[in-house]
């Protein structure tokens, strides 16, 4: 990206460093802002926008596919990543004096914590955007990807009707986020005792699949299989949403539990295309909470 070009991007879209906790602080602009510098990134702009920056993470080592894109991501624009495991967040010090002194040295920090709580402490103190990169109340980087994939090959995703299939845990939950703040329509289907609150709730997977587009599901628990036996998402369940419709589970899945051998084998199935996307759009939202207004050299 040119410079000019850079400097008219960045006063024309808002100044000021800015965190990403839940979907629920952002509106439909910033959304698409962060679609838009992913199209720019795809389009091989903004090589080193991280020159001489150190962004640093927290990550589990269960994390797979939202750590290797963040670092990849980071490093590819130049930055340098700085791992730590997320319990380096659980110690006795706190956050506040943690932030104390990550304020001199961090430009940037992402979060993956089980505790929400824990990212939003940081995110009181921090000088630096804090990014959440996943708790066990939402995830909102990986939900953002989705979306920028869907508007990929969906006309007008945004109303199509969207069905998800599982508990009500951290992605159904940020489903939900997405759905208020983009204004979809957003159902679930479970068993009883796992619903999300204000969502249209179905019991039957057949019912429930009737006329919609996008039908979105979770892993099971693995303690309650049993109460989701009958909420497998099928080749023949899948055939009874609209033409076109599309198939996205949330990784990982299971193949037997929520999903079908035959259904992750069909052309309903776009996981693996949509998670393509997801080392661009997270780069986009490093440099969407990082954008201040200033000429980047």
């Amino acid at each position: 990206m040119t410079h000019c070009y850079l400097f008219e991007f960045m006063q024309g879209r808002g100044a000021g460093l800015r965190n990403l906790i839940d979907l629920q602080s952002l509106n439909k602009e910033d959304i698409f802002e962060i679609f838009h510098i992913a199209d720019k990134i795809q389009e091989g702009n903004f090589k080193g926008f991280l020159n001489g920056k150190s962004i640093v993470l927290f990550f589990p080592n269960t994390s797979i596919r939202t750590r290797v894109t963040f670092e990849k991501g980071i490093d590819q624009l130049g930055g340098q990543p700085i791992l730590f495991p997320s319990e380096t967040l659980d110690k006795k010090e706190k956050l506040e004096d943690v932030c104390g002194y990550m304020n001199h040295w961090a430009d940037a920090i992402v979060v993956r914590h089980r505790n929400m709580d824990v990212i939003r402490e940081l995110a009181r103190y921090s000088a630096v955007p804090i990014i959440n990169a996943m708790t066990d109340r939402n995830h909102p980087c990986e939900i953002i990807s989705d979306m920028y994939s869907l508007s990929k090959i969906r006309e007008e995703f945004t109303k199509d009707k969207y069905l998800f299939c599982g508990e009500s845990g951290n992605i159904g939950l940020t489903w939900k986020e997405a759905a208020g703040v983009l204004g979809f329509e957003l159902s679930q289907c479970c068993p009883q005792g796992y619903e999300m609150e204000g969502v249209q709730v179905y019991r039957d997977i057949k019912e429930a699949v009737k006329g919609k587009d996008v039908i979105c599901t979770d892993s099971f628990p693995a303690d309650k299989l049993g109460d989701f036996k009958n909420y497998q998402i099928t080749k023949e369940i899948m055939d009874m949403a609209n033409e076109h419709a599309v198939l996205n589970p949330c990784p990982p899945f299971y193949r037997g539990e929520e999903v079908s051998e035959d259904v992750i084998d069909s052309d309903y199935f776009v996981g693996y295309q949509f998670k393509r996307s997801l080392l661009e759009v997270q780069q986009a939202i490093v440099i969407y909470c990082m954008l201040d207004g200033r000429k980047w050299d």
